[in-house]
C-alpha cells in the first residue's frame, strides 16, 4: 500500500479500479486547514489524464505493471508479431494496443511489450534508434539559415524534420519520444 504522502512521479496504483501512473504531484499545506495532495494521474489502459487531490492519509494499492522485452517480428496487416527473447513464446498485437510506438521501429529490433495481470495494454518503443534516410531533398549551399531544417522519410516509413546537411543514405539518430533528429550516426 502506498499512502498520498509517499506518492512519487512515475509510481503506479490502482485506485478506484483504474490503473494510473502519477505524472505530477505536489503537497499542500494550505495556512488554514489540513494539508493534501495535489496529483496529475494518467490511466495506463487508455491514456486518460486527470487532476485529482488526496488526503495525505490516503493509502492505495501499488499496481504490478510487467515490462517484457519481446522482439518485434512482422506486421501482417492490423496485427503486429512479437516474440519473447527469452521463452521464444509469440504473440500477436492489434493496431490499437500498438498505436504508433512501431513508427521508428524497424522488424527483429528489442520493444518492451507492458501489461497488467496478463492483459497488453502498450507497446514502449526504445528511446533512441538509428535509422537511415531513403529520401529527402538535397540541402543547397549558402541555404543555411540558423536550424533550418528539411523533411525527410526513414527507413521504416516515418516523416522527419532533418538539417540541410543531412543527405539520402545517411544514419541519423532520433528520439522515439518526440520523433526529433538528434545527430548522425
Amino acid at each position: 500500500m502506498v499512502s498520498a504522502g509517499d506518492f512519487r512521479n512515475g509510481v503506479t496504483l490502482e485506485i478506484d479500479g483504474q490503473v494510473v501512473q502519477i505524472l505530477e504531484f505536489q503537497h499542500v499545506k494550505p495556512g488554514k486547514g489540513a494539508a493534501f495532495v495535489r496529483t496529475k494521474l494518467k490511466n495506463v489502459i487508455n491514456g486518460g489524464v486527470v487532476e485529482r487531490t488526496f488526503r495525505p492519509t490516503e493509502k492505495f494499492p501499488a499496481a504490478r505493471i510487467d515490462r517484457v522485452d519481446m522482439q518485434y517480428l512482422y506486421a501482417d496487416g492490423d496485427l503486429y508479431n512479437f516474440m519473447d527473447t527469452n521463452t521464444y513464446e509469440q504473440v500477436a498485437l492489434n493496431k490499437e494496443i500498438v498505436g504508433d510506438a512501431l513508427k521508428f521501429v524497424k522488424e527483429n529490433e528489442t520493444v518492451k511489450v507492458c501489461s497488467y495481470n496478463g492483459s497488453v495494454f502498450s507497446v514502449e518503443a526504445p528511446l533512441f534508434v538509428e535509422l537511415e534516410i531513403t529520401d529527402t531533398e538535397p540541402g543547397f549551399k549558402g541555404d543555411t539559415a540558423t536550424g533550418a531544417t528539411k523533411p525527410a522519410t526513414v527507413e521504416t516509413g516515418a516523416q522527419i524534420n532533418v538539417p540541410l546537411f543531412v543527405n539520402q543514405g545517411d544514419k541519423v539518430k532520433i528520439d522515439t519520444r518526440t520523433g526529433e533528429y538528434l545527430s548522425r550516426a
